[in-house]
């Protein structure tokens, strides 16, 4: 019977397929119209969030980016959406982005823009989200919104962007 040769650890889960892990908040003001941001490093708007770092779960990485890009302490809501992606471009791995309920403000006084990755920030009614967002991010966002409001999570798969 010949011998059975295993993979140590290490390898097995170098071997792994990987994906990259993002998460945002969506932040309303009292009138219901969600807060985009504008990163200075793409053409187009997103919700304050960003990357999870090594092994951060989604939620804190969804706090920690939120307060070093608008300033804001989040007690992280509910999970709203969640959406996994093809890579596109250059990148070499799918993506999933977490969204979650970041709740209301009453005005954004108390945003403190990154400026190192930020030009500006917004509300942004539901019904103008088009003219902000990629177009593979207008259903993540859409979709969280109907989240909230129903009290329902969203899923999706997109193609690549």
């Amino acid at each position: 019977m010949p011998s059975l040769s295993f993979t140590d650890q290490e390898s097995w889960y170098t071997g792994l397929a990987g994906v990259v892990v993002s998460a945002g908040a969506l932040i309303t003001d009292p009138a219901g119209r969600a807060l985009l941001v504008k990163p200075n490093y793409r053409d187009y708007w997103s919700l304050p969030g960003g990357i999870c770092e090594h092994g951060e779960p989604p939620h804190a990485g969804c706090a920690r980016e939120v307060a070093e890009e608008v300033g804001l302490t989040l007690d992280v809501g509910r999970l709203l959406a969640v959406d996994w992606s093809m890579p596109y471009g250059n990148a070499a791995r799918p993506s999933m982005h977490f969204v979650f309920d970041g709740g209301s403000l009453a005005d954004g006084s108390h945003i403190v823009l990154q400026q190192e990755e930020l030009d500006g920030w917004r509300f942004t009614a539901g019904a103008e989200l088009a003219q902000f967002l990629p177009p593979h991010t207008l259903p993540r966002v859409s979709g969280a919104i109907s989240a909230r409001a129903n009290g329902t999570v969203c899923y999706l798969v997109l193609p690549a962007g």
